[in-house]
């Protein structure tokens, strides 16, 4: 069933409204997720050779230099999977005092309350 053109009225300005309150969510929402290819290849030739480190600590019965691959290797994974923090700070608008949006919402709400009873 289709909106009816109030509801998409009262759709857009509430999207409206979420853009104007949080500009970063509208970002983080419609962002493709890029590979960082430079990244990725860093971070599995990490793992590899944290596996390397490993299977020689093991073959030597050394157990530090097993830990220690097992740490190089974790290190590799979460390096090739995480995401750049390379965020920029984004400075969010003072709310607004009067007349905003939710604010028209409740006296149109508490106004058809009033006609129904």
């Amino acid at each position: 069933m289709p909106l009816s053109e109030y509801e998409q009225r009262v759709l857009a300005q509430m999207e409206q409204h979420l853009r104007d309150a949080d500009p970063g969510l509208e970002k983080s929402l419609t962002s493709k997720g890029r590979i960082d290819v430079k990244k990725l290849s860093i971070g599995i030739l990490a793992t590899i050779v944290g596996l390397g480190i490993l299977v020689a600590g093991v073959a030597t019965t050394q157990v530090w230099l097993g830990i220690v691959g097992f740490v190089v290797m974790l290190a590799g994974v979460l390096f090739a999977t995480t995401q750049s923090g390379g965020r920029e700070k984004v400075r969010r608008p003072e709310p607004r005092r009067s007349g905003g949006f939710m604010d028209r919402q409740q006296e149109r709400w508490e106004k058809r309350q009033g006609d129904h009873s």
